[in-house]
C-alpha cells in the first residue's frame, strides 16, 4: 500500500532535497544536570539511523531537540537544511515524531485522532477520511478504528502513534522505542515498513534498547553516553569491526581442546551445555572455523552470532566507558 500523502501540497522533502538531519555541538542543560554535551549528530535522508545508548545517555533530550520541541541551549541543528529555530513552522512539516508514549487524546478514538491530526497539517479536508482509512489499514488498526484509544494496548497504541507520525507524509521520522510493546509479528511488520519508508528518501532515526532488532534495519549508528558522542559507525563498519560467535558441541571438552590447539581464544559461558564465545572478525572467518571443528570430528551442535554487529560495538563501548 503507498503512504504517500493526499495533499495536493508536494511532499516537504521534495522541496528542499530531503537532505536529512544535522546536529553539530548540541548542548542542552537541566540546572546542573548536562543532558546533553556537545553531540554530533547525523542521520542522512534514505537511511535508517539508529540512536543507541544506555538509559540515562541524553538519547529522549536529543530526539526532543530534533524535533524542535526543545531548545538547545548551544549548537546548531537542521532538518533539510532548515534551522529550526529559524524556520520552525516549515521544520515542522517536514518531521514525524514519535514519543515512547501515546500520550494525550486517550478519550478520543483511533480515526479521530488522526483526523485532527491530518486537520492540524491542513490536509485537503476532502482527502483526509481516505488518508486516514490508508493509515489504519497500514499499522492494522482499521478494525479498531472506532475504539477509543484509551482501550488499546500498549502494542496497539505505538502503531497509532507511529499513524500518527506519518499522517502528513513528513520526510524525517524521529521515532523514540517503536518497537516498545509490539509482539514479534508486529516487529517485523515495524521493521520492514521503516526499510520501505528509508527505500522512499525519508530520513529515518530509531531509538531503541533492542539493538538485535536494530541490526536488522538499520543503515548506520550514532551511540552516546553521558550526553556525548562516543561513536558513529556504518553497519558495514560494526561488521568488520568483528562479533562474538556462541559454539556448543556434543562434548564441550573436546571443542575446548580443539579451539586451544587451533590457537582460538575464547570464553566459556553458563547454561544447561555449556557454550564457549569468540570473537571473528569476519563471516569467512567463521565459515573456515566450523569446517576445521567438523572435519575434526568435534560434534558441533550449534554455531552463530551471540550478539549482533551494533550490539557488539556496544558492549565494546560500554567495557571502555568503565
Amino acid at each position: 500500500m503507498s503512504i504517500a500523502t493526499t495533499s495536493n501540497t508536494p511532499n516537504p522533502g521534495a522541496l528542499s532535497g530531503a537532505l536529512g538531519v544535522s546536529a553539530k555541538g548540541v548542548s542542552r542543560h537541566f540546572g546542573a544536570v548536562h543532558a546533553v554535551e556537545h553531540v554530533d549528530f547525523r542521520a542522512p535522508a534514505g537511511k535508517v539511523t539508529a540512536l543507541i545508548g544506555p538509559n540515562g545517555a541524553g538519547k529522549t533530550t536529543l530526539l526532543l531537540m530534533l524535533a524542535s520541541l526543545l531548545k538547545p541551549d548551544s549548537g546548531t541543528i537542521t532538518i533539510d537544511g532548515l534551522d529550526p529555530a529559524q524556520d520552525r513552522a516549515a521544520v515542522r512539516l517536514r518531521i514525524g515524531w514519535m514519543p515512547d508514549t501515546l500520550g494525550v487524546w486517550e478519550s478520543l478514538t483511533a480515526r479521530e485522532i488522526l483526523v485532527q491530526m491530518a486537520r492540524f497539517y491542513r490536509l485537503p479536508a476532502a482527502r483526509i477520511p481516505q488518508r486516514v482509512a490508508d493509515l489504519l489499514e497500514l499499522v492494522r488498526l482499521d478494525t479498531l478504528a472506532d475504539q477509543p484509544a484509551r482501550v488499546l494496548s500498549r502494542g496497539q497504541q505505538q502503531r497509532l502513534s507511529l499513524a500518527r507520525a506519518l499522517v502528513h507524509d513528513p520526510s524525517v521520522l524521529l521515532l523514540d522505542e517503536p518497537a516498545s510493546g509490539l509482539d514479534p509479528g508486529s516487529r517485523v511488520e515495524l521493521r520492514k515498513l521503516l526499510r520501505s519508508l528509508a527505500g522512499e528518501g525519508k530520513a529515518v532515526v530509531v531509538s531503541s534498547h533492542v539493538l538485535s532488532e536494530l541490526d536488522e534495519i538499520a543503515d548506520g549508528a550514532v551511540f552516546v553516553n553521558q550526553g556525548r558522542t562516543v561513536k558513529q559507525q556504518t553497519i558495514e563498519e560494526a561488521a568488520l569491526a568483528g562479533r562474538r560467535y556462541a559454539v556448543t558441541a556434543l562434548d564441550s571438552e573436546a571443542l575446548m581442546a580443539k579451539l586451544r590447539e587451533l590457537g582460538v581464544e575464547f570464553r566459556v559461558e553458563a547454561g544447561r551445555r555449556p557454550a564457549v564465545t569468540l570473537l571473528l572478525t569476519h563471516d569467512a572467518g567463521a565459515a573456515a572455523l566450523l569446517s576445521e571443528l567438523v572435519t575434526s570430528g568435534i560434534g558441533v551442535v550449534s554455531f552463530a552470532p551471540a550478539t549482533g554487529a551494533l550490539e557488539e560495538t556496544y558492549m565494546n563501548l560500554e567495557t571502555e566507558q568503565r
